[in-house]
């Protein structure tokens, strides 16, 4: 998990490095891509496109991977600071 939060979070800085900090994540797919974000509309439901696609992609480019970043970064920390079920040592005969 930590080395995907890693990967996530420079994505997010090249994104935003590369390409305009305000700009739109519509916008950057649009441009890489026209035909493939008019498929994924239309092969989407209606109210998954209004609900879930469309309010990420009026956000800027650089959030997604950087809130998928820190999801990834709190998750590794969670999962490391687990604690172990302790096993009681064997004795030696």
């Amino acid at each position: 998990m930590a080395v995907l939060a890693a990967v996530f979070l420079v994505g997010a800085v090249g994104v935003a490095l590369i390409g305009s900090p305000d700009a739109p994540l519509g916008t950057d797919l649009y441009a890489l891509d026209r035909e493939g974000l008019y498929a994924v509309q239309t092969h989407v439901a209606g109210w998954l496109w209004n609900a879930v696609a469309l309010p990420l992609l009026v956000r800027p480019a650089w959030l997604l991977p950087a809130s998928l970043g820190i999801l990834c970064g709190g998750l590794s920390l969670s999962l490391a600071s687990r604690q172990r079920p302790q096993r009681t040592p064997r004795r030696r005969l």
